[in-house]
């Protein structure tokens, strides 16, 4: 009898850690949730309003599908028009992972 429970409790704490690691949030992704999300929108398109005030485009926008890793991350790492540069705040790593999660969204 103790050998089962103790079973189910293994069994139950391996669905509910892999459950917790399926929703977990890239790196990236977390970093673009906390630092871009408000201005660039959670898809990469940011409201029209932002749009129209800051001068922010659509990840979708020709543009911006124009622009090369290396030109976004030193865009974020200097700042570009209206944004702030980022590299105070960030580390290198922190922006070139939240460029990748960008340059993924549709």
């Amino acid at each position: 009898m103790t050998k089962t429970i103790r079973s189910m409790a293994v069994l139950a704490a391996t669905v509910c850690l892999a459950g917790s690691m399926g929703f977990a949030q890239s790196a990236g992704e977390a970093v673009y949730k906390a630092n871009c999300q408000s201005c660039h929108g959670s898809a990469g398109t940011p409201s029209p309003g932002i749009a129209k005030m800051m001068g922010v485009k659509a990840i979708s926008d020709p543009d911006m599908k124009k622009l090369s890793e290396a030109d976004m991350i030193a865009s974020v790492k200097s700042g570009k028009g209206k944004m702030k540069a980022m590299s105070p705040k960030l580390t290198d790593e922190q922006i070139k992972d939240a460029v990748t999660y960008f340059r993924s969204l549709k």
